[in-house]
């Protein structure tokens, strides 16, 4: 098996564990996130009804659940086909690979850059207290209701998405690479 067909399958099926633990994660502790946010929020003096007109939530929501999931059985998928020297699985890998680079990289921006993207949000808000609000309290104590660990997930997984998905493209590109495809 060639190095560079085992490294991007590697890549590919790292990043589709982290859609599986990040999720579930949230999915389980995510209420408590919000409850911690919502108090922080009233602290500061301001409606904990704000978050939510702010477009800031901490609860994973069903349909992000089932994308999320839907997303680690497309990489996984991807990374088996790779390791079985299926051309398929490398054309698809050069189609999906881009795509995850802008979507779910944007979408992991906003989680990564996370104090900031609240920070903007409640600047935008009508309400003189909102606009008022640390962002940074606000996102910290719902990251305190969560693991230890989420952070670093969540920074690997953006790394994955924004390192990992190029590297890929370009280890299935490699002539190592096709000889096994061949």
């Amino acid at each position: 098996m060639p190095i560079p067909v085992v490294l991007a399958a590697t890549l590919q099926l790292l990043l589709a564990a982290t859609f599986v633990v990040l999720p579930v994660t949230v999915l389980r502790r995510g209420p408590a996130a919000q409850r911690a946010a919502e108090a922080e929020v009233r602290r500061q003096g301001a409606p904990p009804e704000a978050l939510t007109r702010c477009g800031i939530g901490f609860i994973e929501k069903a349909w992000e659940f089932v994308l999320a999931l839907g997303i680690a059985a497309l990489l996984a998928t991807l990374a088996g086909l790779n390791l079985a020297g299926s051309g398929a699985g490398r054309l698809l890998s050069w189609v999906v690979e881009p795509l995850v680079l802008v979507a779910v990289g944007l979408v992991c921006a906003g989680q990564v850059f996370a104090a900031r993207y609240t920070r903007a949000a409640f600047a935008r808000a009508d309400e003189p207290a909102v606009r008022a609000l640390d962002a940074s309290a606000v996102v910290g104590a719902a990251a305190g209701a969560l693991p230890s660990w989420v952070r670093p997930v969540v920074l690997l997984r953006f790394g994955l998405v924004v390192l990992g998905s190029p590297l890929v493209i370009v280890l299935l590109a490699l002539p190592a690479a096709g000889r096994h495809f061949a």
